[in-house]
């Protein structure tokens, strides 16, 4: 699987933000956005999953597995976007939380084993039936991160991560992030204003 910008410009009011931006990035890889505030970070995340508003401008392809997303609506795009807020729906339990994400296709005993599984999978084993509310910050962090990926994204685009979160608990799970990347072999890109985010063997794009 690959990531791949080719040529991206994005204007605002005749102003251009991001110009000739061209990267690719593979399967497992991080491509890490770092930039401060108004450089066009949330535009190129909104450009690739195809949430950029008309008031903007642009031009390049966005090509995933050798899929040009341009034309797609965001629903056909098959982009996992993680927000730095968790957005757990609070009148479900974490389980169905999790269940919530994955593809149509699944039935209602595939939903629960691979609900179960994930929450193994991020050292939760048993929370199913609890209130979201009752989680730790670094919990719901988890829980979020694992929802988004039971969707099955074939890219993984993350917005400040982890920014909400304290200096432990930003390690602990900035270091689960990446593996979970690295095991799904799945392209992702990461914006952050943050050097201390960005993973040692990853790519950069200075904006």
């Amino acid at each position: 699987m690959s990531l791949i910008l080719d040529q991206i410009d994005i204007t605002l009011n005749g102003q251009k933000l991001l110009d000739n931006i061209c990267c690719c990035v593979d399967d497992g890889e991080v491509l890490s956005v770092l930039g401060p505030s108004g450089c066009g970070k949330s535009s190129l995340l909104n450009l690739i999953c195809g949430t950029l508003p008309n008031s903007f401008g642009c031009s390049g392809q966005v090509i995933l597995n050798g899929v040009v997303l341009n034309n797609l609506p965001p629903c056909k795009r098959q982009v996992g976007l993680q927000f730095q807020d968790h957005l757990l729906f609070p009148h479900m339990t974490v389980g169905e939380n999790l269940a919530f994400a994955l593809p149509a296709h699944y039935r209602k005993s595939q939903r629960r084993e691979r609900a179960e599984q994930a929450l193994v999978d991020c050292g939760m084993s048993g929370f199913f039936e609890l209130n979201p509310a009752m989680l730790s910050g670094g919990q719901k962090a988890r829980i979020s991160l694992m929802r988004t990926l039971l969707s099955e994204p074939k890219a993984l685009l993350l917005d400040e991560p982890f920014s909400k979160l304290d200096a432990t608990l930003r390690s602990s799970f900035r270091h689960f992030v990446f593996q979970q990347i690295q095991s799904r072999s799945i392209p992702a890109l990461m914006v952050t204003h943050d050097e201390q985010d960005i993973p040692d063997k990853g790519l950069l794009l200075r904006l």
